[in-house]
């Protein structure tokens, strides 16, 4: 039996949430599934990632493997960098200690990404008040050279 971490729908129209299961690899995206170990609700600003790390980890030492979606999802919370770790064979410590980097790179990243979005949004505005004052100022008439006269 192939085990795979993947997603399973759960929400209602228009609004989409999702389960992380473990599931046989031929059993419908709705359908028959071992076990849930975390949850994905994209329409939260920012989106909610959340899984049992331990479920998860026993999961991956048995041979799950997870959908290339899960597999981003568990890189956006670190988990799947948490697992390189430990298929290093790392000792709790070591992996303590990466972990707390990674999270501080993370914090970096997003205040880069804030920054980055406000000037972004920032230089829109000035494009737009140039443009509308531009469109408000008549253009002056040229002037007739006295060769012309």
């Amino acid at each position: 039996m192939a085990v795979r971490l993947r997603l399973r729908r759960i929400g209602k129209k228009k609004m989409p949430m999702y389960q992380i299961v473990v599931a046989d690899s031929r059993a419908a995206r709705t359908g028959k599934f071992i076990e849930v170990i975390g949850r994905y609700e994209p329409l939260e600003h920012p989106p909610r990632i959340e899984a049992k790390e331990s479920r998860l980890l026993y999961w991956l030492k048995t041979g799950a493997l997870p959908t290339d979606t899960v597999r981003s999802l568990l890189q956006r919370v670190g988990l799947w960098f948490k697992w390189s770790l430990v298929r290093k064979g790392l000792s709790e410590a070591a992996i303590a200690t990466e972990m707390e980097k990674w999270q501080m790179l993370q914090v970096e990243k997003h205040k880069r990404e804030e920054e980055r979005q406000a000037r972004r949004k920032g230089s829109r505005r000035k494009g737009k008040k140039a443009a509308e004052a531009e469109a408000a100022t008549p253009a002056p008439a040229p002037a007739e050279s006295p060769a012309q006269a």
